[in-house]
């Protein structure tokens, strides 16, 4: 085979890409993405057993997490950048080692490459089928997928300044122990749980350099149609970034619209003193093959989801910042302060045309936890009345299989006593239909990002303290939350490390699990796939 890849659920039947990802990435970025990997993993064998103080080799952490997450899903597809973040990552690496003593050190930490041709041979004997034991392969995936996710929300958390040593601690404990064969079965499954208490620490930090900078969501509705003005689509995660657009299309006539994972910045109040922040426009990021022609204006990715486009019309107004990347696209690098010039893109937008109208109205959101304890009192009573028989968390991904229509059926069929707590691109197959409220209480309560899958757990445990339950499991909540990359696995581990059990996950369950490791999930946290949706109902209202 020229590549294997199955860390995502579109992967090829479900069980790994072997010519070229379903995603769009060829044989030669999936193999340099591994390379990339296994250069981290020599990084953290360094760190690991040098003792290595982790608040001494701040330029190294922080490139670390920028190339966790280069591998993420849909994130970068642009070979040459990520060559070269190999090379930065060996510099560093060969600094790093030569400036501390270490004994015993694996092939990670001191292999040499030089050149395209020997960094992919090098990439075929280190990647993911170089662990032979599919059960071993299986649960150190497993962390690196947690990993990448974890890095993710901790790299946007450093954009706005907030920093945890012991996240980047455990960044080189989870690394280094995929190259431990010493290690079992048991030690890896505990590694995996291990990873998702971190997760919940990144997440918690992601959520406290938000909401301190930006303030916490409030319930907004956010206009979905368009405005005769030219303007930039922006997309991705990083609020940073849309901080400083915003800055710099002020006064220029230019407008800023929200797109997919974006959605959620409308509900912080920082951003609604900007009159030119005009609304979001289309849906999931799957969607952008079709939407990002009409809207006619440039594109702006702060992280993943990149669709591979159609058309080099479209790829010549698409621009790329931070961990994002694609070939012949535009790319905009920070300076040494965190700076961003977008002038670039806001003069192209300029020459543009306004955007094309594809739908009207709004949709509302803004449920993040501060905002549901305000309406604390309201649900309880609603809850203790029977107006609210069950929640449904619905959190997680969105994606293009024709199988994920089931979450629209699932909500449509939802008896009408019940609510959605969302949060992530999930919401995007039923965030605009009209489900309705319960006195006053929309039934679906977004509450931003994928990252922000962290506020519906502080609403469980809130939930689990006001009703004086001794196990957050018996809150009359059920999870039913689709997946599709890495951010999603580290909210997943994350929930099971916080005590959540009887997770239905889908549409598949993930390729990366190994008969073996899916059983230890089944029988150890009630994980489970879906089924029908008639189905998956009676059972969740039983």
């Amino acid at each position: 085979m020229s590549m294997f890849c199955y860390q995502c659920q579109e992967t090829a039947k479900n069980t790994g890409c072997t010519v070229k990802g379903v995603c769009g990435k060829n044989e030669e970025v999936a193999k340099l993405q591994d390379l990339l990997i296994y250069t981290c993993k020599g990084i953290a064998e360094i760190v690991t057993k040098a003792n290595v103080d982790v608040t001494t080799i701040s330029e190294i952490n922080h490139e670390v997490l920028k190339s966790l997450f280069i591998t993420i899903t849909n994130a970068n597809f642009d070979d040459g950048a990520i060559e070269e973040q190999i090379k930065k990552m060996m510099t560093l690496r060969d600094e790093l080692k030569g400036q501390n003593s270490a004994s015993d050190l694996n092939e990670a930490a001191t292999f040499n490459v030089s050149g395209r041709e020997q960094m992919l041979e090098k990439a075929s004997a280190v990647g993911v089928l170089s662990t032979e034991n599919e059960d071993v392969r299986s649960l150190r995936e497993l962390i690196i997928y947690g990993l990448k996710g974890m890095a993710a929300y901790t790299h946007h958390a450093l954009n706005i300044g907030k920093e945890n040593k012991e996240i980047y601690a455990f960044v080189y404990e989870g690394l280094a122990s995929t190259l431990n064969d010493g290690l079992s079965a048991d030690e890896l499954v505990a590694l995996v749980l291990k990873t998702g208490e971190y997760g919940v620490a990144a997440m918690a930090l992601l959520d406290e350099a938000n909401t301190s900078k930006y303030g916490n969501p409030e319930i907004t509705q956010v206009d979905i149609g368009v405005r005769n003005n030219p303007a930039i689509l922006i997309s991705g995660h990083d609020l940073t970034d849309l901080e400083q657009l915003l800055d710099q299309t002020q006064g220029t006539g230019v407008d800023v619209y929200t797109h997919s994972e974006m959605l959620p910045a409308h509900y912080y109040p920082f951003f609604k003193k900007y009159d030119n922040f005009a609304g979001n426009y289309g849906g999931s990021w799957w969607r952008q093959v079709d939407e990002f022609g009409p809207f006619n204006g440039p594109v702006l990715f702060t992280t993943n989801c990149i669709v591979p486009p159609r058309k080099d019309e479209i790829r010549d107004r698409i621009f790329t910042t931070g961990a994002a990347g694609f070939p012949a696209c535009g790319h905009i690098e920070a300076d040494e302060n965190g700076k961003k010039d977008f002038k670039v893109i806001i003069d192209m937008a300029k020459q543009l045309p306004s955007p094309t109208e594809i739908e009207t109205g709004s949709i509302v959101g803004g449920f993040a936890h501060n905002q549901v304890f305000a309406l604390a009192d309201k649900v309880v009573d609603a809850v203790k009345s029977g107006a609210i028989k069950k929640f449904f968390v619905m959190a997680g991904c969105d994606g293009r299989m024709k199988s994920r229509e089931y979450y629209t059926e699932f909500a449509e069929k939802l008896p009408k006593d019940t609510v959605i707590l969302t949060a992530g691109c999930a919401k995007y197959r039923y965030n605009k239909l009209p489900l309705g409220d319960i006195g006053g209480i929309p039934r679906v309560l977004d509450a931003g990002q994928c990252n922000d899958s962290y506020s519906l757990a502080v609403i469980a445990l809130k939930l689990k303290e006001i009703f004086e339950l001794e196990d957050v499991n018996e809150l009359p909540i059920a999870y039913n939350i689709a997946w599709y990359e890495q951010k999603a696995v580290i909210v997943l581990l994350a929930l099971l490390y916080l005590g959540v059990k009887n997770i239905h996950l889908g549409p598949t369950l993930p390729g990366f699990l190994s008969p073996n490791v899916a059983k230890v999930l089944v029988e150890t946290f009630g994980i489970a796939g879906v089924g029908t949706v008639e189905d998956d109902i009676e059972l969740f209202m039983a």
